[in-house]
């Protein structure tokens, strides 16, 4: 099912997505709303995973990878797909959600905020639509000490923030999230509290879809093409593709991009 293609056709849509644990656990449900709302063939560029860091190289369990900022999917969309969002070219749209991690490593929400915007100006640069999600406010007011207290144990037990310090710079990044979304004159997306579960951090799957296809609307795209719900052949081909660069035990390894194609042209390149 996995096939490089090294010349998309010219009028293929150009998708980019980035984030982290939510876009990896529900981007076969992102790429079947996408195919089905593409009156072209998709092409899906993915910056996300697990832990993922805006700037920094992020570690979970023994898997590394680099920042979203110095990974290869900027190389990639100006080299394979230097055209979108240009004028005659075909469209350019992008995703920025999953903020938030970094604030858990211990970064500043300034810090934060500057990496975001520094991804947010390249593709606005290329003439980007832009979506951004806003954070989970709602469900990080719901955390109490005892279930922060074990939810940093699980997840982040480096991390250096009390509850409170962060609640009160998560408010704060979403407030420079608004910022730049006005900037760049992106669609913000609110996320409610219900859509989240108990570890406030990761959409219920359920919930997936609704993000998926607001941000569809968003974008313009065809409206009332759903679709069949994501295969399982579909989970079973991007669940085991690896992203372009990586460590896995130490050892560096490298996946030849796009990871997957589907037979009516759509790729999905993971970084």
């Amino acid at each position: 099912m996995a096939a490089l293609e090294l010349n998309p056709s010219p009028d293929a849509a150009v998708t980019v997505v980035l984030g982290a644990s939510n876009v990896s656990r529900g981007l076969p449900r992102l790429l079947t709303a996408v195919r089905a709302r593409s009156r072209a063939p998709a092409k899906v560029l993915v910056a996300a995973g697990h832990g993922r860091s805006w700037g920094a190289n992020s570690r979970i369990w023994m898997r590394r990878l680099p920042s979203i900022l110095k990974c290869g999917l900027w190389q990639a969309l100006e080299r394979d797909h230097a055209a979108a969002g240009q004028p005659g070219g075909p469209p350019l749209q992008a995703l920025v959600t999953d903020v938030g991690n970094d604030l858990l490593y211990g970064f500043a929400v300034d810090q934060v905020a500057d990496w975001v915007r520094e991804s947010c100006q390249r593709l606005h640069g290329r003439g980007a639509s832009l979506v951004i999600t806003r954070l989970p406010l709602e469900s990080i007011a719901g955390v109490g000490r005892g279930r922060y207290r074990a939810l940093r144990t699980i997840y982040v037990p480096g991390c250096p923030l009390s509850l409170s310090g962060l609640k009160e710079a998560a408010c704060r990044l979403d407030d420079r999230l608004q910022e730049i979304a006005r900037d760049f004159r992106a669609t913000l997306i609110e996320q409610p509290g219900c859509w989240y579960g108990i570890d406030a951090m990761h959409l219920r799957r359920r919930h997936l879809d609704a993000l998926w296809h607001l941000t569809c609307d968003a974008w313009g795209l065809e409206a009332g093409a759903r679709g069949a719900p994501a295969s399982l052949a579909d989970w079973m081909a991007i669940g085991s593709r690896g992203a372009e660069v990586r460590m896995l035990a130490g050892s560096l390894r490298f996946t030849p991009q796009p990871a997957v194609r589907w037979a009516e042209g759509s790729t999905v390149a993971l970084y």
